[in-house]
């Protein structure tokens, strides 16, 4: 294992590992896990990034300009390591080039940073990918923070909801048993602005909102303290594995291939085109609610 980082303020800590500049653990001030401990005997992630694609794409591959590229689900980064190139007390920032090895599979001059900042009893987390090249980057990221459930709060874990800050009306999204897009929305579950978090919604995978209207939400059980997540990412995921004791709440720029997809990767969902020599930046926010 790479050598964890840690940083902390008045109400957070928290260690990131810089293979893959994953958040490793987030505790309160009371020593409290609050983030998924990897046990493998449910899944081995913790908070792993996302980039530069979302979900699986068809064949295993990207397509660039009529040519194929390798590519693993949810991209390389997760699997790779990130050099620490600014730590103090409370944040601490990672960075990621290309090199030969990500240019078989992705064919551009990049780097991203990763920063993790804690103030009070917040952890932000912002990745900027940046274009070196002289052509038009396609990206898309992703965080997968994957939270305790149950809270370690008094609260039980049949009793655990998610209150969105607007009311979310629209079918939600689902991917098939290959990890594609669904072409057909299916009624959502979430009720008003609550979803009452079970098992059973996640026997088709995540819960997908591609359009969200809200850009925060309460997590945890009603009467006990619980987490606020917030965001700038334009798609939501929210998915756990039937069972496992953590749920994962995942805002995406990008999406899975959907079902038969063979376009370039310039009209993949949700692909933002990062113009030649500028960035773009993604972030999110986690905090004692």
């Amino acid at each position: 294992m790479s050598e964890i980082v840690s940083i902390k303020g008045a109400g957070l800590a928290a260690e990131i590992n810089p293979l893959g500049a994953e958040l490793h653990a987030l505790r309160d001030a009371d020593g409290r896990d609050l983030l998924w401990d990897g046990d493998p005997a449910f899944w081995t992630g913790r908070a792993p990034i996302l980039f530069p694609v979302i979900g699986c794409v068809n064949g295993g591959v990207i397509r660039v300009d009529g040519k194929e590229y390798p590519m693993a689900k949810h991209g390389f980064a997760r699997r790779r390591h990130f050099t620490v190139i600014a730590q103090d007390e409370g944040s601490a920032t990672f960075s990621l080039a290309d090199d030969d090895e990500t240019r078989k599979s992705y064919p551009f001059a990049f780097r991203l940073d990763i920063r993790f900042a804690i103030e009070g009893e917040a952890l932000t987390l912002t990745a900027t990918a940046h274009n070196l090249g002289d052509t038009p980057m396609p990206a898309s990221f992703g965080f997968h923070p994957a939270l305790r459930w149950p809270l370690p709060y008094s609260g039980a874990r049949a009793d655990h909801r998610i209150r969105f800050d607007a009311v979310e009306p629209e079918p939600i999204r689902r991917i098939d048993g290959d990890g594609f897009l669904r072409p057909a929305p299916v009624p959502s579950p979430i009720e008003g602005d609550t979803l009452t978090i079970r098992d059973d919604l996640f026997s088709d995978d995540a819960v997908i909102l591609d359009a969200p209207h809200a850009r925060g939400l309460a997590y945890g059980a009603p009467g006990t303290p619980g987490l606020r997540v917030e965001w700038d990412l334009p798609q939501l995921g929210i998915w756990t594995k039937p069972g496992a004791p953590y749920l994962c709440i995942e805002p995406w720029a990008g999406i899975a291939d959907p079902e038969g997809f063979v376009g370039d990767i310039f009209d993949k969902p949700g692909i933002v085109a990062i113009p030649a020599g500028e960035s773009h930046s993604f972030s999110m926010k986690i905090a004692r609610d």
